[in-house]
């Protein structure tokens, strides 16, 4: 008697073609997710590479026109204010007369070729207290020679409440004092002292 392929276990056509059938869907469905993987990942370093590479524009930063600004002020006071001429590296971000206590200030602040800040503020007025404020509280300070001009220096670099005004110079003309003050080097409040220098009125 001739055993049937149910009692060999041989393979019938039929199992056969079922069985290649199933195979070929599983790599058809493998390879529709293969592809849909490859495809996100494709999109996804697109857009990494048009982040990090694609150079996008800086904003422009704040520009004020001071020596208008300065123009404007010594009109309304009917004085001469300070508005020294610096290196064109350096941006001027604010211009203005402005008063505290009764006393009127002309304040004019620059962002110097390292980003660091330096001001100046001339207080028309000989009133210690003023200075105090302006400076709030910086304690003594040591007298030194800048562009021939005799300035009064402080330093107060590390300290907390210090804020913007970690270095300091202060000298007075005939009607008022004048203060330059910042976070930047020694130099450049050095730049900005001579500069300063050069526009104050001639002693008597």
């Amino acid at each position: 008697m001739t055993d049937s392929p149910a009692d060999t276990g041989a393979e019938s056509p039929q199992e056969k073609a079922d069985r290649i059938a199933e195979a070929r869907r599983k790599r058809r469905a493998n390879q529709t997710v293969r592809n849909l993987i490859g495809s996100l990942v494709a999109s996804l370093a697109i857009v990494l590479f048009l982040v990090l590479v694609v150079v996008r524009p800086e904003p422009t930063p704040l520009s004020i026109d001071y020596l208008a600004a300065a123009a404007e002020a010594e009109a309304s006071l009917g004085t001469t204010v300070i508005a020294p001429i610096v290196p064109p590296t350096w941006n001027a971000n604010r211009a203005e007369l402005a008063g505290s206590g009764g006393i009127d200030e002309w304040t004019i602040g620059f962002i110097t070729a390292n980003n660091t800040f330096l001001g100046l503020v001339q207080g028309f007025t000989d009133e210690q207290s003023w200075l105090q404020d302006a400076l709030r509280d910086p304690g003594e300070g040591e007298s030194v020679l800048i562009a021939g001009v005799e300035w009064q220096r402080y330093d107060r670099r590390g300290v907390e409440s210090a804020g913007l005004r970690e270095i300091a110079l202060v000298t007075s003309t005939a009607d008022s004092t004048v203060v330059l003050y910042g976070t930047a080097s020694d130099a450049d409040l050095e730049v900005l002292a001579f500069a300063v220098a050069a526009e104050l009125p001639a002693a008597d």
